[in-house]
């Protein structure tokens, strides 16, 4: 069975460009280029944090906050340490 890990993301749509920006406690705030409307910024999103991590596609998706900019996406393909040695580090 593949390992599969949970990062919990503090969202925010429509922004210029879709980068990481900082921890904020234990969760991910990331920028996403899209916008909210038919789910499209929570695909960028799952999209965005595959290509970080050098996963495809379909290896990341949302576990929990379609709704929501408090969001928890599961990694399929990497253990919780190997996701933490492939994002920035926390302050």
């Amino acid at each position: 069975m593949a390992e599969l890990c949970r990062l919990e993301i503090k969202a925010v749509p429509n922004a210029p460009k879709s980068e990481v920006v900082c921890w904020l406690g234990d969760s991910l705030k990331i920028k996403v280029h899209a916008p909210t409307e038919e789910g499209k910024a929570n695909a960028e999103l799952c999209s965005f944090l595959a290509k970080i991590l050098g996963l495809p596609k379909g290896a990341v998706r949302l576990g929990r906050g379609a709704s929501s900019r408090s969001k928890v996406l599961e990694i399929v393909g990497l253990s919780q340490g190997q996701m933490m040695d492939l994002l920035p580090p926390k302050a």
